[in-house]
């Protein structure tokens, strides 16, 4: 019997991921692109308040009519890729980029509000295109590795682009920060068009998936991830704030994003990947420690646990979407992994603000972190009824894909499980 050879681990692992030619291209790509995507929430909302000269509340609408324009939108941008290709979606998204930020900044309110849902709609799917394309170029044993990288460079991205978008929105008069802003937009998207990353597997390399229960249980699953980062993340400033120490917000962000980052790393050095119901579940009892926080450095240093969950609970999402993505629906599919990013995020910006109104920031966090729990518990039991690909081909690679959809994970069988 043929030795099954043991996946690179450590150090190596990272190395062996940049050894792959095509993935050593998209990685600073998929850093760059980002930018703009994560300035575009605060270069709107200071727009809206120090242009505009309106408040807070209108300047919110205006983000979330941008942000469910993007979750509605990246399915239906991934359905254009299936059944054209990259190219073309991102000509539709690049020209659409080009006329929302270049006239976004003369229009008034309510046609800003419908403009930025449109434009968020027919944005380009930066984090979609590039966790597909992840997907397909890394081998099989390396693909939570490369995820890692991907989550790690997302970590960077968010400190980079709202730095930057505040920077941009405070210190030019008029225009200027939304057209910046927007000329990055069409950078990023002509820089893909340009790279054109594969988004396919070779024939006869299709990942065997479906829609099923196994797809849904990594969308709730992933859907929870985002909403304890984002409850964390308003917990974290509301904290802060009522304390009379908001001063030391951007330091225990800074210890959080951080926390993320070597979690990310660890994770991504491991021989194989952790089950995604199982980080989640960590990431929401982590969660939890959070309320019995005092001063900022005590709520520093409780956000670490958490902190070293985060990168590897959203790594781990979209390697197991990516694993149960059928080919000729990859990006369909993929564009489902970003709704279920987007519709987290909301959802806890909406009920962790209601709670923090009505209770405390303590109580907020003890809900959330519970909630968190609960949705992995639901993700795992439903990935556990979710019926094994009996479809798939004999071989290593076909046990592999099959695995991968495992959120509970069986560890006992020999092999290598893809994120």
């Amino acid at each position: 019997m043929t030795g099954v050879t043991s996946p690179p681990t450590g150090l190596r692992a990272y190395r062996a991921v940049l050894a792959v030619p095509s993935l050593r291209k998209l990685m600073p790509v998929a850093f760059f692109v980002r930018i703009p995507a994560t300035a575009t929430a605060i270069t709107l909302t200071l727009h809206v308040v120090l242009q505009m000269g309106l408040g807070y509340a209108a300047a919110g609408l205006v983000v979330a009519a941008s942000t469910v324009g993007m979750g509605v939108g990246a399915p239906l941008m991934g359905r254009l890729v299936d059944r054209r290709d990259l190219r073309t979606m991102l000509a539709l998204t690049l020209v659409t980029a080009g006329v929302f930020w270049a006239f976004a900044p003369g229009l008034g309110y309510p046609v800003l509000l419908g403009a930025a849902f449109v434009g968020g709609l027919l944005a380009t799917p930066v984090h979609a295109v590039i966790r597909q394309s992840v997907g397909v170029l890394a081998p099989p044993e390396l693909r939570h590795t490369a995820y890692a990288v991907d989550a790690i460079l997302v970590d960077l991205s968010y400190i980079v682009g709202p730095a930057l978008g505040a920077t941009l929105a405070i210190g030019l008069p008029g225009p200027w920060p939304m057209w910046i802003v927007g000329g990055l937009w069409v950078v990023a998207g002509a820089a893909l068009w340009l790279l054109d990353p594969a988004v396919r597997r070779e024939a006869g390399g299709a990942a065997v998936g479906g829609l099923g229960r196994g797809l849904v249980a990594a969308l709730v699953a992933t859907f929870a991830s985002v909403y304890l980062l984002i409850g964390t993340e308003l917990v974290m400033v509301a904290s802060l704030q009522s304390s009379g120490q908001a001063a030391m917000i951007p330091v225990v962000n800074t210890v959080w994003c951080v926390a993320s980052i070597a979690g990310g790393f660890a994770y991504g050095a491991l021989r194989r990947p952790l089950p995604l119901a199982g980080l989640v579940a960590g990431l929401g009892a982590a969660t939890l420690l959070i309320a019995f926080a005092g001063s900022w450095w005590g709520l520093a240093l409780l956000m670490v646990p958490a902190g070293l969950l985060c990168a590897p609970s959203i790594a781990a999402g979209a390697g197991v979407v990516n694993a149960l993505a059928p080919d000729h629906a990859r990006g369909f599919v993929i564009g489902l992994h970003t709704s279920s990013l987007t519709a987290g995020g909301a959802a806890a910006s909406a009920f962790t603000g209601l709670l923090i109104d009505r209770w405390s920031p303590g109580t907020a966090v003890l809900v959330v972190g519970t909630l968190g729990i609960v949705a992995a518990l639901s993700s795992w039991a439903l990935a556990r009824a979710s019926p094994r690909s009996a479809a798939a081909p004999p071989g290593p690679s076909a046990r592999s894909q099959a695995d991968s959809g495992r959120l509970g994970g069986d560890e006992r069988e020999p092999g290598v499980r893809p994120a």
